[in-house]
């Protein structure tokens, strides 16, 4: 009964016991992590030097000579489709949607 007694109260200190390796394992995946994050920093920094530099104001596009180019108007013709109780389906639709005439 004795021996009963000594275990149920050795087991719950054992378990509540702190494990110096799991705490040590802890800091080192720490210090890795922080270790990773400053090297994906410094590549980072590296890679940006690396890039070209920003266009200068003389290197920038410039309009054409003629001034901008004119936006295209157009106006399509009404294609009416016959009042039915049934849904058209794409294949029976007529025509291909170029029937457009250029306006001003």
């Amino acid at each position: 009964m004795e021996n009963l007694v000594r275990e149920a109260t050795t087991v719950p200190g054992q378990l509540a016991a702190p494990h110096v390796t799991s705490g040590a394992l802890l800091i080192l995946v720490g210090v890795l992590l922080v270790a990773v994050i400053i090297a994906a920093f410094a590549w980072g920094r590296r890679l940006k030097a690396r890039a070209p530099a920003p266009p200068t104001p003389e290197e920038q596009p410039r309009l054409p000579e003629g001034g901008p180019v004119g936006d295209v108007v157009e106006s399509r013709e009404p294609d009416e489709l016959p009042r039915t109780d049934q849904r058209r389906t794409p294949h029976e639709l007529k025509g291909d949607g170029s029937g457009s005439r250029r306006g001003s």
